[in-house]
């Protein structure tokens, strides 16, 4: 048994600072007569209240090792009401280093698991499967929050010895599917496996996926890549795969969305580390999206901190819809206000998703439905960044939303009406699958016609660019029992906007 007590406070570029314990060393295989056996050490040390992100623990590994595992316990003693006990993540980074955005990461399995193993041939879901070459590799414990006592701890780390096996080629989802062409998709793109902090396996999500009526969904575990190899056999033509990660900071939480398979965005830096804007371009590099991910979620670490300025669409409708998600919504409003009046052609839209975990969490509430050339990752990733999209609690709703002028000029969602300030424009909203719902138009001024969703699911209004910067719908369910009446109830869909007047 080894104990860590003494530690050194150093900063990685660009990063926040990390706490370096002394390192762990393992003797130096004799020969072929230790191959198959295994050396065990055990650390123990303790953490200070209000340590740094990230606490790195050296591990030497000699030549001749066939898998690594590690394992790990942390305290929990009773803290005072109001505060927050102890939680900590764990993860592990190969011979080639902790540098930010570097090639060293092995996996993450946040404080979903207590242990995990790597080898060539097979590793612990959330952790990438390879050679454990010798040299310095370090698991990284990530103390989120320490209670006033402090975070006693104990790793265990264990290397066995042996012939390396042959790494498995990962096989990663196409980009396309057959879909219907030119239509409207629905898909769900924000959810969880055992990979992170899910329960459901992959083909469970798929199974889920197409029971919800869904055509793509986009993988994305926190802090890892390691599903994105796990789909083989799940997707085919009525169900497309795409992959991404959902990136876990300390000050907020993003997808990146539809990046290349096997492409690993680092997560290690908060708000104040000037470090956001270089891993947005590396998402939008290797083809991915930039989502705020539930802007306002009220668990720690998930409010939004680095702005929108980075953003390709924001993500303000989280599963089943709650007030986090009406704060969304209405800060979402209020930047399209700053871009209509600004003349700002670069407007921030708006997608939904599940979150889903695990049952009961339903997989397809919400869904992003995206307008797209074909069901395939660059048409349905510019549908998205286009604004060519609306939100649905689920494939029972459907909607069409579109702008007419007084010529036959049309513009749908996410579109511009290119028309003079003072021509009378016709906004026509079709709503299915909302019995009991209410239908609203929002526009830069505000909630400007609700009315119950009539028989035939039509509802019509006249407005002029002079007075109508742009026009959202949004249909919700009525107020929860016991609640104010000038309350709105829970969202059941909602559109990106559409503008008016002629672009300045």
């Amino acid at each position: 048994m080894h104990r860590r007590d003494v530690l050194a406070v150093t900063a990685v570029a660009g990063a926040a600072c990390v706490l370096n314990l002394e390192g762990v060393s393992f003797a130096r295989p004799a020969g072929p007569q230790r191959a198959g056996g295994e050396e065990t050490r055990r650390v123990t040390g303790r953490l200070p209240a209000g340590a740094p992100d990230f606490v790195h623990l050296p591990v030497e590994v000699p030549p001749g090792v066939r898998e690594i595992a590690v394992a790990y316990t942390y305290d929990r003693p009773a803290v005072p009401a109001g505060t927050l006990g102890n939680a900590c993540d764990i993860g592990i980074f190969d011979e080639r280093g902790t540098e930010l955005g570097g090639a060293g990461f092995r996996g993450w399995s946040g404080g979903a698991r207590t242990e995990f193993a790597i080898s060539a041939e097979r590793a612990t879901p959330g952790y990438l499967p390879g050679p454990v070459r010798p040299g310095t590799w370090h698991v990284v414990l990530s103390p989120y929050t320490v209670a006033p006592q402090g975070m006693a701890y104990e790793v265990t780390v264990t290397l066995r010895y042996g012939a390396r096996g042959v790494p498995p080629r990962p096989v990663y989802p196409p980009q396309r599917a057959r879909g219907r062409g030119r239509a409207w998709y629905r898909g769900d793109n924000h959810l969880h496996s055992v990979h992170s902090d899910g329960k459901r396996t992959p083909a469970e999500i798929a199974a889920a996926a197409r029971a919800a009526g869904l055509d793509w969904i986009t993988t994305t575990e926190h802090n890892t890549t390691s599903s994105h190899a796990a789909w083989q056999g799940l997707w085919g033509d009525d169900l497309l795969v795409l992959t991404g990660e959902e990136v876990t900071t300390r000050n907020g939480h993003v997808l990146a969305l539809g990046t290349d398979p096997g492409v690993f965005i680092d997560w290690r830096y908060r708000a104040r580390d000037d470090a956001f804007r270089r891993f947005a371009g590396r998402i939008r590099q290797t083809g991915g999206l930039v989502v705020p991910a539930h802007p306002y979620g009220t668990c720690v670490g998930c409010n939004w901190k680095f702005g929108f300025a980075e953003a390709d669409a924001v993500e303000v409708w989280n599963g089943p819809y709650t007030p986090d998600d009406e704060m969304a919504v209405a800060a979402w409003d209020a930047l399209l206000v700053t871009s209509a009046r600004s003349g700002d052609r670069h407007w921030l839209p708006a997608m939904g998703n599940s979150d889903a975990h695990r049952e009961p969490q339903t997989v397809g509430l919400p869904q992003t439905v995206v307008l797209a050339e074909d069901l395939s990752r660059p048409a349905l990733l510019a549908g998205i960044r286009a604004g060519h999209s609306w939100i649905a609690e689920s494939s029972a709703v459907g909607l069409s939303f579109t702008l007419t002028g007084g010529r036959g000029e049309h513009a749908g969602i996410g579109e511009r009406l290119p028309v003079g300030d003072d021509t009378e424009v016709t906004v026509r909203l079709d709503v299915t699958g909302v019995p009991g719902c209410t239908a609203s138009l929002v526009t830069d001024q505000g909630r400007m016609l609700t009315l119950p969703v009539p028989a035939d699911g039509r509802v019509e209004w006249r407005t002029t660019p002079a007075r109508s910067a742009y026009v959202r719908a949004e249909v919700r369910h009525p107020p929860a029992d016991g609640a104010p009446a000038d309350l709105p109830g829970a969202m059941a869909a909602l559109t990106n906007p559409v503008f008016l007047g002629r672009q300045r």
